[in-house]
């Protein structure tokens, strides 16, 4: 059965904060406002179509959205595009020096630059999406993947046994660079996606510019290279951070975003969307004889676009009733207010932490006191021989090694950070460790063999659909 030909187009719109704007991503920042931005940051839009199929993928720069807001921002895509919601894919890169999109009660000073910035997301975003949706054209996609040295496993048990996050070069690192490439029919390329799981926590809680993390630079260096818009998808970072990282030293995101870049452009260079056959044509005496070749174009079967997604049931942890967590949460914001005013650093410092972590506690209480399971969204996207699979929360690494190995796609991008909420998804046999990732997950430890099967399952589905 012929099938139609593959579109796709790119948008783009600046999504950078104004000076000023709530800064947010760390429990032991001490000040409140960015500065400044030290490079743009962006929404990036990404639209396939084939025949009545049509999706869009968006990158934000962004550390996450909670689901009110993400479901605000697919609305306004939605409304714009006349895309339905489940066509629609909203990522975020995860950088942890942006703006504060997603602890608003933390802020006690600028919270009306953080709404205002907030506020005026949907409909930009929207119109990079709708952009791409204007600018399709037909494509051609192949994808390869390699491997880049900037990330590592970040959970290091120290000797008293407690786990930290931090810098664990004997752990388990996901380096796998997956690239997949979208060609005009002339070759030149359309769109280059990378995906690579690492935290964004190069810059630390010292920083006060708003960065985009290593993903901005490692954009910037492949659409310098390939001459076309670049997305970043992140993977599944939960227990994946940089090589250094927690610095404010500027130069350092910078340094490994390029490297991540380079990288990315190489395997994106020896990509050919477009196979060749060699044949001997003859025979050139020289020197030595010399084989003659002529190359004959073999048109690649057309790539199946075809897009599904579900509602799976996450199991959950128990909580303590909310109202026990109230009363702690506000003491240790008074008490870091106290500290602020009486210009006590270290107080202060220790304060914020506490009642984040008291925070996200509270968080967990109030949504999912007394409930068994939660709902959570999952979505595939089938581009020819390359699967999309993401779910929201922080999905750890083995995860997607897991999916990827069972899958029936030659390349799989599995990915977390998609389509709003937050939660880490860690392996069964890391909550006997325990850490960070552990205690603020409201996850059990059920959760990851649930996300794997229904995964695998979905994908499945989208292989062995009929045309």
């Amino acid at each position: 059965m012929e099938t139609d030909q593959l579109l796709a187009g790119t948008g783009r719109v600046d999504i950078t904060p104004a000076p000023g704007t709530p800064q947010g991503g760390w429990g032991a920042q001490t000040h409140q406002r960015g500065v400044a931005a030290d490079m743009p940051f962006h929404a990036t839009a990404l639209a396939l179509a084939q025949g009545n199929e049509q999706v869009v993928i968006v990158d934000a720069d962004a550390i996450g959205f909670d689901a009110e807001w993400t479901g605000r921002i697919v609305s306004a895509v939605s409304g714009l595009t006349s895309l339905p919601p489940e066509r629609i894919r909203f990522s975020c890169t995860h950088t942890h020096s942006g703006p504060n999109t997603f602890r608003l009660a933390n802020i006690s000073e600028g919270l009306d630059m953080a709404v205002s910035y907030l506020e005026s997301l949907p409909h930009r975003i929207a119109g990079a999406a709708w952009q791409a949706c204007q600018n399709l054209e037909p494509v051609r996609v192949a994808a390869a993947s390699g491997e880049c040295g900037i990330s590592v496993n970040r959970r290091v048990r120290l000797p008293d046994g407690r786990v930290i996050v931090g810098q664990n070069l004997e752990g388990e690192p996901d380096r796998t660079l997956r690239v997949v490439r979208f060609d005009r029919l002339d070759e030149e390329p359309v769109a280059i996606i990378m995906h690579y799981a690492c935290h964004g926590t190069i810059m630390g809680w010292q920083c006060r510019h708003f960065t985009p993390d290593f993903p901005g630079p490692a954009r910037q260096v492949v659409e310098q290279q390939m001459g076309c818009r670049s997305l970043f998808l992140q993977g599944a970072a939960a227990d994946q951070g940089p090589r250094v990282g927690f610095t404010g030293d500027i130069e350092v995101y910078h340094r490994l975003g390029r490297e991540l870049g380079l990288e990315a452009a190489k395997i994106a260079t020896e990509i050919d969307t477009l196979t060749r056959r060699q044949r001997l044509a003859g025979v050139m005496p020289s020197g030595a004889n010399i084989a003659l070749y002529e190359y004959e174009r073999q048109e690649p079967e057309v790539p199946v676009l075809r897009v599904t997604s579900r509602t799976i049931r996450l199991p959950l942890k128990a909580f303590a009733l909310p109202q026990e967590l109230e009363a702690e949460v506000g003491r240790l914001w008074a008490e870091a207010e106290r500290c602020r005013g009486a210009g006590d650093v270290e107080g202060l410092r220790l304060a914020n932490a506490l009642a984040t972590q008291a925070g996200w506690r509270l968080g967990n209480a109030q949504r999912y006191f007394g409930k068994q399971a939660t709902e959570w969204p999952m979505q595939a996207i089938r581009v020819g021989p390359v699967a999309f699979l993401s779910i929201a929360g922080e999905p750890f690494s083995a995860i997607g090694r897991r999916i990827a190995s069972q899958s029936p796609f030659r390349h799989t991008l599995f990915s977390g950070y998609s389509n709003g909420g937050f939660g880490y998804i860690p392996e069964r046999q890391d909550y006997d460790a325990g850490g960070y990732e552990i205690e603020a997950t409201p996850f059990s430890a059920d959760a990851a063999d649930v996300v794997v099967s229904e995964g695998v399952q979905l994908l499945w589905e989208l292989a062995e659909e009929k045309l």
